[in-house]
């Protein structure tokens, strides 16, 4: 079943990106991800405000190819640059409607 990653990224420092977006886009790929939004252009238009630099938004076929990609060890040194040099939260979330 697809899965979706949702993420939002705010920098602390920008050391980490050039290196991190060459391997990010090759792995997301690899694993059949699909990136659907990569922005710094949104707004938030409910709940209690979360600000955010950046929201990204990732298509996988299932669970496994996410967590696969997450694991990867060519990705794991690429994603403790980003989480140190970030505030991130990531959001994997099942493509299912339980309330249908």
């Amino acid at each position: 079943m697809k899965h979706y990653s949702v993420l939002d990224v705010t920098p602390t420092s920008e050391e980490w990106i050039p290196a991190y977006l060459p391997v990010a886009n090759r792995l997301v790929a690899k694993h059949g991800g699909k990136y659907l939004a990569r922005t710094a252009n949104h707004e938030q238009t409910e709940g209690e405000k979360k600000e955010a630099a950046l929201r990204v938004i990732l298509e996988w076929p299932s669970k496994e190819a996410a967590m696969a990609f997450m694991n990867d060890p060519e990705y794991i040194p690429h994603l403790k640059a980003r989480t140190e040099g970030s505030v991130s939260h990531h959001y994997l979330i099942e493509a299912k409607d339980e309330f249908s």
